[in-house]
């Protein structure tokens, strides 16, 4: 993994402090919009998480399984990371 592993702990720390605060604000009744609002929030920021990972992934991985020779490794696993995010 190329990615700067820092960077993305910092981001799922903050994703993990979001979702303790969904939980609370559940505990304590919130406003269903105020909810839904934190929770597409931390939705969003796991994708973004994804997307970093993925883009890490496909500038390094593909690439090298691609030079490699392994051009139906790198076709299977870009189709398999394409079709769980369109779930």
């Amino acid at each position: 993994m190329r990615v700067e592993k820092n960077k993305l702990i910092r981001r799922l720390k903050i994703i993990q402090g979001q979702v303790k605060g969904l939980q609370e604000m559940i505990e304590k009744d919130t406003y269903c919009i105020d909810v839904i609002t934190q929770s597409s929030a931390i939705k969003q920021g796991l994708s973004n998480v994804e997307d970093i990972l993925l883009e890490d992934h496909l500038n390094h991985c593909v690439v090298n399984q691609i030079q490699k020779g392994q051009t139906k490794k790198a076709t299977e696993e870009v189709l398999k990371v394409y079709r769980l995010k369109r779930k």
